[in-house]
C-alpha cells in the first residue's frame, strides 16, 4: 500500500504539480483492507457479506479508504472529480449486494474511459504529437537502425561455418548432392512456417488470400497467404506455400485452402476474411470456394482485396468459352512476335507507329491496352504482317507473319476484339474507382451499379458487330453465307453469356461491404460530423456482422474518441492501433482495439500506404524468374520471407537439428548421449 490515501487525493491532486502527479500516478491506487460487512436480509435466512481483497484483484480501478470504509475509482477520483458519479469519487461504494452491477455500469460510462486514458497517459508525449504521421515516421526510422539485419543468409551452402565446412571436406556428407539440398530446403521451409503459426497463435485475427498463379513454365499453382498483426500492432501477409490442386474445381481448392487453415488456426472464429482471385470457382458465391469455406469459418466473409486487378473479371470469363481463350492465346501471339526481334520492331513502327504492350506470363498482366491497341491499328498491322512477309528471309517469321495476317483477317478474332475492346474501359473505370482510398460503401455500390448498366448496354448492342463484320467480310456463296448466319447467332449468345459473367462475378465480390463501414467509423477526417450526430446505422451494421463486438461499449468509446479534438490527429487506424498498444490501452478502449484489430486485418483499399504492401506482388516477381521446381514452396518462402525469416533467432541451427533429426546419418550433427 502506497502513503497516499483517497481522502488526500479527493482534495489535492488537482493542485499538484505535474511531477507530484507521475508520482501518485507511478506509486499506484490505495488498496488497504476495509472494514466493511453487509446483512441481507433473505425469505428464510439471512446472507453476510464481507469486503475481500479480490475485488482489488479483479477490478484495477477500485481503490478504498480505511477511514471511511468504501470503495472508489481511482482514475475517477484523479481526473474525473465534477463529472463522474458521485458515489465513486465522494461518497464512495458500500452496497456490496449490488457491487458487481455498480462495477459493469461504472466501467462503460464516457467519463470513467475518459479518466483511465488521463491516467494512462499522464507524463506520456500528448496524443496529438503521438498520432501524427510525421512523428511515428521519425520513431521507425530510428528503431530500423537500432534493429539492424543481420544480412542475407546463405541457405543452402552457408548454414553454419562448421557445416560449410563439412560441405567442402567430407568425403561422405556433399552438399551439392540433390537430395541433400531438397531435404534442407525442406528444414528451411518448416523452421519458416512454424515461426509463422506461432505469430498467427498470437494475433487475435487472421485473413486468408489464395490465388492462382503460374511460374514462367506455366504450370499451375496455387498460392496462399496469410495476414495478420504483429504484437507491437505492424499488420504483415505472409506467404505460407504452393499448392497444385488434384482438380480445379471448388471443392478441391477450398479442401487445398482449409488444409492451410487447419494447420495455422487454434480456433475458427480467427478468421475474419477470405479473398480469392482466379477462376469462378474461387469466388463463386453460391457454390465458389468462398462459400465452402465459411460453413466451417463463420466471420470469412469473402473481400475484395486490394491487390486484385479487375481484369479478373475478364479471366474468368474465357474459362467459360473455347473460343475467348483461343482469342487471348492469339492475342498474346501478336505480342510475342514483336517482342523477340528488333527488325520486326522496326517494319511496325515504320508502318504503325505504335508498339503493341508486352504480354506478361503471369495472371497479373492486364489486357486491355493489348486490346485497344490492336484494335485500334488492325488495319495497318495486316499491312505490316504483310511487308514483313515479303521481306523476311526466315521461314519462321515468314510462317508467323502469315498466320498472324489471317488471324487478324478471321471474323471470330475481329468479333471477339470488337467485343473486349468496348467491354474494358468500363472495367478501367471501375478499377480507378475502387483504387481511389474510397471506403464508403454506398459509393462502390454506385460505381458497381453503374459499370452493369454499362456492360448491360454493351450486351444489348451485340448485333451490331455481327453486322459490322458481316459488311466487312461479305461472301457470296448461299451455304457459307447461312453457316455464317448460323455462327454468327452462337458467337451473340457466347458474347452474352460473356457479359452476364462478367456482371455476376463484380456482383459477387462486392457483396459484402460491411467491413467498410467498419473504416468509416474510424475515419479521423469524420470525427467532428460523428461527435454532432453519432453513425448508429453504420455501428449497427458492423455489429450485425461481427457479432461478438460489445455494441453498448464500442458505442460509448466511440463517442469519446469522437469528442477529444486530440484524436483528430489520427492518420488511419494502423496508427491508432498501434498508439493503444504504446500506451498500454487496450484495456481501456477494449471495443475499439477489437474493431482496429478487424480493419487492420482485412486486406481492404484504404488512405494507408502501410497497409499496401502486397505479398501477392512479390510472389508475381518470384514466378516470372522461377522454373517448376520440387521444392517451388521453399524456394519461394527464402525469397519473400527473407526479413521475416532473418529475424528468427537461431535460425541455422534450428536448420541443423531438424535435419539431424530427419533420419540416421552417417556424419554427426548433434551430440549424442552414451549409456552404461
Amino acid at each position: 500500500m502506497n502513503g497516499f490515501t483517497v481522502e488526500y487525493l479527493k482534495h489535492n491532486f488537482s493542485s499538484l504539480s505535474l511531477e507530484q502527479k507521475i508520482e501518485i500516478k507511478n506509486a499506484g491506487r490505495p488498496t488497504p483492507e476495509i472494514n466493511l460487512t453487509q446483512t441481507t436480509k433473505g425469505k428464510s435466512r439471512d446472507f453476510i457479506r464481507k469486503f475481500k481483497m479480490e475485488i482489488y484483484e479483479k477490478n484495477n480501478w477500485i481503490c478504498g479508504c480505511s477511514t471511511t470504509n468504501r470503495l472508489f475509482c481511482f482514475s475517477c477520483l484523479l481526473f474525473g472529480h465534477g463529472v463522474a458519479e458521485p458515489a465513486w469519487t465522494k461518497n464512495g461504494i458500500a452496497d456490496l449486494g449490488h457491487l458487481a452491477q455498480k462495477i459493469k455500469k461504472h466501467e462503460n460510462t464516457q467519463v470513467h474511459i475518459n479518466a483511465q486514458l488521463e491516467m494512462q497517459l499522464l507524463g506520456k508525449v500528448d496524443i496529438r504529437q503521438q498520432l501524427d504521421s510525421a512523428y511515428r515516421r521519425s520513431i521507425q526510422q530510428q528503431n530500423e537502425q537500432v534493429r539492424k539485419n543481420r544480412g542475407l543468409i546463405n541457405f543452402t551452402a552457408e548454414l553454419d561455418i562448421a557445416l560449410k565446412d563439412h560441405f567442402e571436406k567430407s568425403t561422405v556428407f556433399k552438399g551439392v548432392s540433390k537430395i541433400i539440398q531438397n531435404e534442407l530446403l525442406d528444414c528451411m521451409l518448416q523452421v519458416a512456417q512454424e515461426n509463422i503459426r506461432k505469430e498467427i497463435l498470437e494475433a487475435e485475427f487472421v485473413a486468408v488470400m489464395a490465388d492462382e498463379t503460374t511460374d514462367v513454365a506455366n504450370c499451375y499453382q496455387m498460392t496462399t497467404v496469410f495476414r495478420y498483426i504483429l504484437p507491437d500492432g505492424r499488420p504483415v501477409e505472409r506467404f505460407w506455400n504452393f499448392v497444385t490442386p488434384p482438380d480445379h474445381d471448388a471443392v478441391s481448392l477450398s479442401e487445398c485452402v482449409r488444409t492451410n487453415l487447419i494447420q495455422v488456426l487454434d480456433k475458427p472464429e480467427k478468421l475474419i476474411a477470405q479473398s480469392y482471385d482466379g477462376a469462378s470457382v474461387m469466388s463463386g458465391r453460391r457454390g465458389g470456394v468462398q462459400a465452402l469455406i465459411q460453413r466451417d469459418y463463420i466471420y470469412a466473409y469473402f473481400i475484395h482485396c486490394y491487390a486484385h486487378q479487375l481484369n479478373l473479371i475478364l479471366l474468368q470469363a474465357t474459362s467459360q468459352n473455347q473460343e475467348v481463350r483461343v482469342f487471348f492465346s492469339n492475342l498474346s501471339d501478336i505480342s510475342t512476335f514483336f517482342s523477340h526481334s528488333p527488325q520486326r520492331v522496326a517494319v511496325l513502327d515504320d508502318i504503325v507507329g505504335a508498339r503493341v504492350p508486352r504480354s506478361s506470363v503471369t495472371r497479373w498482366n492486364f489486357k486491355s491496352r493489348s486490346i485497344n491497341t490492336v484494335y485500334e491499328y488492325r488495319e495497318l498491322l495486316i499491312e505490316c504482317m504483310e511487308k514483313i512477309e515479303a521481306t523476311s528471309k526466315q521461314t519462321v517469321t515468314i510462317n508467323q507473319a502469315t498466320g498472324i495476317g489471317r488471324m487478324l483477317q478471321d471474323s471470330k478474332f475481329v468479333f471477339w476484339l470488337t467485343v473486349f475492346h468496348r467491354i474494358l474501359p468500363h472495367a478501367d473505370i471501375l478499377y480507378n474507382q475502387l483504387q481511389k482510398t474510397v471506403t464508403d460503401p454506398v459509393q462502390i455500390q454506385t460505381a458497381i451499379k453503374c459499370f452493369e448498366n454499362c456492360i448491360q448496354k454493351e450486351r444489348d448492342c451485340l448485333e451490331t458487330i455481327e453486322t459490322e463484320i458481316s459488311e466487312d467480310t461479305t461472301t457470296t456463296q448461299t451455304k457459307k453465307r447461312r453457316a455464317n448466319e448460323d455462327q454468327h447467332i452462337c458467337r451473340a449468345v457466347a458474347a452474352k453469356e460473356v457479359c452476364d459473367t462478367i456482371i455476376t462475378h463484380v456482383t459477387d465480390r462486392f457483396s459484402f461491404t460491411k467491413h467498410l463501414n467498419a473504416a468509416i467509423l474510424l475515419s479521423s477526417d469524420k470525427f467532428p460530423q460523428f461527435e454532432k450526430h453519432f453513425p448508429l446505422q453504420y455501428l449497427e451494421t458492423v455489429v450485425e456482422a461481427y457479432s461478438f463486438l460489445d455494441k453498448v461499449r464500442l458505442q460509448t468509446e466511440l463517442e469519446l474518441i469522437y469528442r477529444r479534438p486530440d484524436f483528430r490527429n489520427m492518420t488511419g487506424a494502423i496508427s491508432l492501433l498501434q498508439f493503444f498498444i504504446e500506451n498500454n490501452l487496450q484495456s481501456i478502449f477494449s471495443a475499439t482495439f477489437t474493431l482496429l484489430q478487424i480493419i487492420v486485418t482485412i486486406p481492404m483499399t484504404t488512405a494507408e500506404s502501410e497497409r499496401c504492401f502486397s505479398t501477392l506482388k512479390r510472389i508475381k516477381t518470384f514466378l516470372r524468374s522461377s522454373m517448376n521446381e520440387e521444392r517451388l514452396s521453399a524456394l519461394a518462402m527464402l525469397s519473400i520471407e527473407k526479413k521475416c525469416i532473418a529475424g528468427i533467432p537461431n535460425f541455422n541451427e534450428l536448420i541443423i537439428d531438424k535435419f539431424s533429426a530427419n533420419k540416421i546419418r552417417r556424419m554427426d550433427f548433434t551430440f549424442k548421449h552414451c549409456t552404461h
